[in-house]
């Protein structure tokens, strides 16, 4: 074929080279879009310091995520205020995915009626992208002491008021608010000590420096195993299929005590709806599996699954319950 042959056919090729950028780049996934998402590592906020329940199951689902995405998920464990840092590192960040929370209900729902001037509001700041467990508290005893059951540290507490000390992770916390609620019900006063995370309270009842702890069973199940702690109850309204000899407040002599506090992932407000679907149906899947109920079921939590609409309903409950356990406790954060 000669050169003048070949002339009429050039303008037809440069067009169709021109198209194949313009083809490719309609193909390929919007940055905002499930197919294109996650590229990168991600980063998961723990608001609390390791070794509690949020640490525990941050790191089996963060695990298990990286596996099935082969992305890495990075535990940040950024404790302080009761929370507040990593709430609100999270609220600020880019809405793309890539910074994720792991929301407890003592530190999303309880503090906005704890804290005055948030720069961040528990439904407005967050994308609600799945629950992962709901976790009993357990009151746990200093083992030499001669307390078997709800009964026994209520009527210790009434032949020494004020003297009957218990820890928690801190002001404001559920462990916090459990004893006034206790002692509310059972009309007796107990001290509170606060600690700068559960391990704490954990540790000084041990020693016998505070009497008890209400404390969420990840972070004390070895504990219990061991015998250096004893469990008296659990806070669920229901027994816990980890400690099916132990009985709940409830069932101790005080009808309707049934506090269970969820677990969840959350991310910034605004993020793309197609990877809030998406990493809502992967975790899901996750938390169907029998490896993952295994795992949370010996720490004692139990797979909590939900649509993001249905966590942020969850959200919105609690924000509305613990607003009028506050002012009925009186529970403060100083």
């Amino acid at each position: 074929m000669d050169r003048d042959t070949c002339k009429p056919l050039l303008p037809a090729l440069l067009a169709s080279l021109c198209l194949v950028p313009a083809a490719a780049q309609a193909q390929a996934p919007a940055p905002g879009s499930a197919q294109a998402w996650p590229a990168r590592s991600i980063r998961l906020v723990v608001p609390q310091t390791p070794g509690g329940a949020s640490d525990a199951l941050a790191r089996i689902i963060g695990q298990q995520l990286a596996d099935a995405w082969g992305q890495q998920v990075l535990v940040d464990n950024r404790p302080g205020a009761g929370g507040n840092i990593g709430n609100d590192l999270v609220a600020k960040a880019s809405p793309d995915g890539y910074t994720w929370l792991l929301g407890f209900v003592g530190t999303h729902a309880i503090n906005p009626s704890l804290y005055k001037g948030l720069t961040w509001d528990p439904q407005k700041s967050f994308t609600p992208l799945a629950t992962l467990a709901s976790v009993p508290f357990v009151v746990a005893v200093h083992a030499p002491l001669p307390v078997k059951n709800v009964g026994d540290l209520v009527a210790l507490a009434r032949s020494k008021p004020g003297e009957v000390r218990f820890g928690s992770a801190g002001n404001g916390t559920v462990n916090h608010l459990l004893g006034p609620m206790l002692a509310s019900a059972a009309k007796v006063q107990f001290t509170h000590v606060p600690y700068k995370g559960a391990a704490g309270a954990i540790t000084d009842t041990l020693s016998g420096q505070v009497q008890f702890t209400f404390t969420s069973m990840p972070s004390v199940i070895g504990h219990l195993k061991a015998g250096s702690l004893r469990a008296i109850a659990v806070t669920s309204g229901r027994r816990a299929a980890l400690l099916k000899d132990v009985p709940t407040v409830a069932e101790s002599g005080f009808p309707g005590f049934d506090v269970t506090p969820w677990f969840g992932v959350l991310g910034p407000a605004g993020l793309p709806e197609a990877v809030v679907t998406r990493i809502n149906g992967d975790i899901n899947r996750l938390l169907a599996s029998r490896e993952t109920v295994d795992r949370f079921a010996a720490q004692g939590a139990e797979p909590l699954v939900t649509t993001p609409a249905q966590f942020g309903r969850i959200i919105a409950a609690d924000v509305a319950l613990w607003s009028r356990i506050v002012r009925e406790t009186g529970a403060t954060v100083d």
